[in-house]
């Protein structure tokens, strides 16, 4: 007999189906508290449901996205990666061509026109993410062996050095931090050594800090974040009008849609510092909510991880964890304080067209991984644990 017998639908496991709430609520949520946090600004630019309408349009795209990316076969997207790849490197060349990059907050990290903008360094962070997962699966030895630490930085290290040049020319050291954390994460589950990881860490560590103290901004954002009352109408106000709304809030917060400090206190209530009004207007409760929706999120994607094909899915479900929750996390550090203000978003949360489609391309991925588990016996024996 030749050719295909008839596809069988095998129901989804639960874990994919959990991704895909927790995926789902966030992004409503997103969706009601960017309404909330940019109303004010919106309602100043003339029209109080523009903001809202881009965000309600991009998560329109979102959504048709995150289901193709739970569908397609990963052989295609292994094949994607590499278009994928000459495509955002020629985005990132593209935004430091004078007249062709669109100039925001003192950045050019876009390329469009009006508020039809997309940001290449955000598909960067998911089309690196699939290259070199895919890049280390062609390279894997037959035998079933780790890499070798040379066969890990060789294409790791010279790429990541090549793309952040690029996006600290915008400059953007957030997502340069970002993209550095996806080799990162992806090096480690494919068995990097860890003395050899710690090392190249702590040499990363130094590097951003060398970049952080090299532009005055930067410095001034630290100075702001080490003693914020010092700089009270300058470096710290941000940080210290974080800290206002976050205290007004309470346990149960001032109400959805009270927040004051919004109305031109807060800088950037609907993207960076969205945290902040959630945290002033549904109080350490809604706050509270948002952190264990990210925890849960984070324990479903390592359990995908853990039971994930050896190789190229189990890699690519741990990494797009790591990057979504960790930039979570970096988030919400930097709005409560705890470390200095770096300018990534809340991923799902924050408004942001290209943050949310590539957001919600990569958690499809993740679904994706989790409707296809390694067979029981091969999941437990094979490749390295993840926990």
């Amino acid at each position: 007999m030749s050719g295909r017998g008839p596809r069988v639908r095998r129901p989804w496991p639960p874990v994919a189906i959990s991704v895909v709430v927790v995926t789902l609520v966030l992004l409503l949520f997103g969706l009601l508290m960017a309404f909330s946090a940019s109303f004010v600004d919106a309602a100043l630019d003339g029209d109080a449901f523009g903001a809202f309408r881009r965000q309600a349009l991009w998560a329109a795209v979102a959504l048709p996205v995150f289901w193709a990316a739970s569908r397609v076969p990963r052989t295609v997207l292994r094949r994607l990666a590499w278009p994928g790849m000459a495509v955002a490197v020629g985005g990132l060349l593209l935004v430091l061509v004078p007249g062709i990059g669109v100039e925001r907050y003192g950045s050019t990290r876009w390329l469009g026109v009006g508020d039809l903008v997309v940001q290449p360094s955000e598909v960067m962070k998911l089309v690196l993410l699939l290259w070199l997962a895919d890049v280390l699966e062609r390279k894997r030895p037959r035998d079933g062996s780790l890499h070798s630490t040379e066969h890990l930085l060789v294409p790791a290290v010279p790429v990541l050095a090549a793309l952040a040049l690029l996006v600290l020319l915008q400059p953007d050291l957030g997502t340069t931090i970002l993209l550095a954390a996806v080799v990162a994460l992806v090096l480690w589950v494919e068995g990097l050594r860890l003395r050899v990881f710690l090392a190249t860490s702590a040499i990363a560590a130094v590097a951003v800090l060398g970049l952080a103290l090299a532009a005055d901004y930067r410095s001034a954002r630290i100075r702001g974040w080490l003693d914020p009352e010092a700089y009270a109408l300058g470096e710290g106000f941000q940080l210290l009008q974080s800290w206002v709304a976050l205290g007004s809030g309470g346990l149960t917060g001032l109400g959805p849609g009270s927040s004051r400090g919004k109305w031109n206190y807060l800088p950037n209530p609907g993207t960076d510092f969205i945290f902040a009004v959630i945290g002033e207007e549904l109080g350490l409760f809604g706050a509270g909510i948002v952190v264990l929706l990210f925890a849960l999120l984070l324990g479903l994607g390592l359990h995908v991880a853990s039971v994930a094909r050896p190789g190229f899915d189990r890699t690519v479900a741990f990494t797009v964890t790591g990057l979504v929750v960790g930039q979570a996390l970096l988030n919400i550090a930097t709005v409560i304080g705890l470390l200095p203000i770096t300018g990534v978003t809340l991923p799902l949360v924050s408004s942001g067209g290209s943050s949310l489609v590539v957001t919600m391309a990569a958690l499809g991925v993740l679904v994706n991984v989790a409707r296809d588990p390694a067979p029981a016996t091969v999941g437990a024996a094979a490749g390295r644990a993840v926990a």
